[in-house]
């Protein structure tokens, strides 16, 4: 079961707050796992691997701006969130899925999964993405010239629960990426939804983006997807987990037909409390 919530914009401390205490709420079994989806005022965050020279503004540049940085533990380099921008954070526990060989679900195999349902997410709009070999996230495929990224992941995973996840972008103003190297890549761009969907489609809402992103969510991971109206919702939910939901706090907006597409194993991580080094599927 997977349940999810849309908050809307949240200041990025108050989203690491909130995480950490899904994070320890999912590890007691309080909760289901548990998508988070928002978006954040301008911030950077700077991962496990960044490198500060990949932040292009000054601190005084910054500041003007009011954009803050931190540095937090999911995986990869520097990254921007800012209006505009689906920021999704599942609070899974990797012990409740399973790889295509019916075993744990191992951090790779995760942020595969992630992959994948961001470029369906894509589909559903008319924008055909997909992999770059090395390079994690979602890349715009290139008819002519070269790929650009639309989707970033970047997850970090403690005794099997996972935290951080992805930054989507649906109608980000892209000037904002100048900050920055994104993710440390210098020879790729970035781009958004609304710039690679068909002229004939309306742009969705973040708040339509994220009910379709929970809905591939579902399909992909292979669990059912109930919409939580609120954080409170949510909160009440756990703590008195016995009891019911109603219909008025949760609605159930997906229930996945059949197995998700096979995912091809990467590499096999056990007993590991990050992602961390060469098999890191980090942000990139």
């Amino acid at each position: 079961m997977i349940e999810y919530v849309y908050l809307g914009r949240m200041g990025y401390t108050e989203a690491l707050a909130l995480q950490r205490e899904m994070v320890e709420l999912r590890h007691q079994g309080r909760v289901e796992n548990v998508l988070l989806l928002l978006e954040h005022p301008p911030v950077l965050t700077l991962g496990r691997n960044s490198n500060r020279s990949n932040v292009l503004a000054t601190d005084e540049m910054l500041a003007r701006k009011g954009v803050t940085i931190h540095e937090i533990n999911r995986g990869g380099d520097v990254t921007y969130h800012g209006p505009g921008q689906l920021v999704g954070y599942p609070i899974f526990d990797l012990r409740s899925l399973t790889n295509a060989a019916g075993g744990r679900l191992g951090p790779v195999d995760y942020v595969r999964r992630m992959e994948e349902a961001l470029i369906r997410l894509c589909a559903g709009y008319g924008v055909l993405t997909g992999r770059v070999a090395g390079r994690t996230g979602v890349w715009t495929t290139a008819e002519s010239g070269r790929e650009k990224k639309i989707g970033a992941i970047g997850v970090h995973v403690s005794r099997g629960i996972t935290s951080h996840g992805f930054a989507f972008n649906v109608t980000t103003d892209l000037r904002d990426f100048q900050w920055i190297v994104p993710c440390g890549i210098a020879d790729r761009e970035v781009t958004s939804l609304e710039l690679e969907m068909p002229a004939t489609q309306e742009v969705p809402t973040l708040e339509q983006a994220a009910d379709a992103a929970a809905r591939q969510f579902g399909h992909v991971f292979g669990q059912p997807v109930l919409a939580v109206e609120s954080l409170d919702a949510l909160r009440s939910s756990m703590k008195a987990s016995a009891a019911p939901a109603t219909n008025s706090d949760v609605q159930q907006v997906g229930v996945p037909m059949q197995i998700p597409m096979e995912v091809r194993h990467l590499n096999t991580l056990q007993g590991r409390t990050g992602v961390d080094g060469g098999s890191d599927p980090t942000e990139a």
